[in-house]
């Protein structure tokens, strides 16, 4: 890998980064347990495993003073009234924060911290979302049509911790209600 200054590009529409060195798919078979509406995951699942996002990494050392970055696109599409979301992740280095800018699409930003803090962002385009130290964080994509699409950036040595999300899930949801998008207390959480 080389330590030499280096450019690329994110063309929009499209949303591709011009270099990429691992593209990740991750597919509802990936998000067992995470959604709401068991029943009707079970049911989608068995139809298809759909492809939920995909995130287009530009790989980078994993060490303090590096930066790892990429391009995520999460898919339209719900499990019940549960829209497609990312698995959601702690930063296993806790004290690391994020930075998104997002290319297109709608969406939210599920937040929280390990003290039971809550936060749910909207995102779309041109808006830029700072994720603080602590904040455990899940993408939302709330488009009809539209791939929520976003760029992203955090420390080398961050790590990511899914164990939590997949175990306690957030305190928050996303859902398509009756009157439109509603964020609502997820009854199924667990609780740390």
């Amino acid at each position: 890998m080389s330590n030499l200054p280096f450019t690329f590009d994110i063309p929009i529409p499209g949303g591709v980064p011009t270099r990429v060195d691992k593209h990740v798919q991750r597919r509802l078979s990936a998000l067992k347990g995470q959604f709401l509406d068991q029943t009707a995951y079970e049911k989608k699942l068995a139809e298809e495993d759909s492809l939920v996002y995909e995130v287009y990494e530009i790989h980078r050392p994993e060490i303090e003073g590096e930066l790892l970055m990429g391009v995520s696109f999460i898919h339209p599409g719900k499990v019940g009234q549960e829209f497609y979301m990312t698995k959601g992740h702690f930063h296993t280095v806790l004290e690391t924060a994020e930075v998104y800018y997002i290319l297109q699409g709608e969406g939210f930003m599920v937040m929280e911290t390990p003290e039971g803090e809550t936060s749910v962002e909207p995102l779309s385009p041109g808006r830029i979302l700072f994720v603080p130290p602590r904040w455990a964080h899940r993408s939302v994509c709330t488009s009809r049509q539209k791939d929520l699409v976003f760029f992203f950036v955090y420390p080398g040595n961050a790590g990511h911790d899914y164990g939590t999300i997949e175990q306690f899930g957030f305190r928050k949801l996303v859902l398509e209600g009756e009157g439109g998008i509603e964020i609502v207390d997820n009854p199924r959480y667990q609780g740390r």
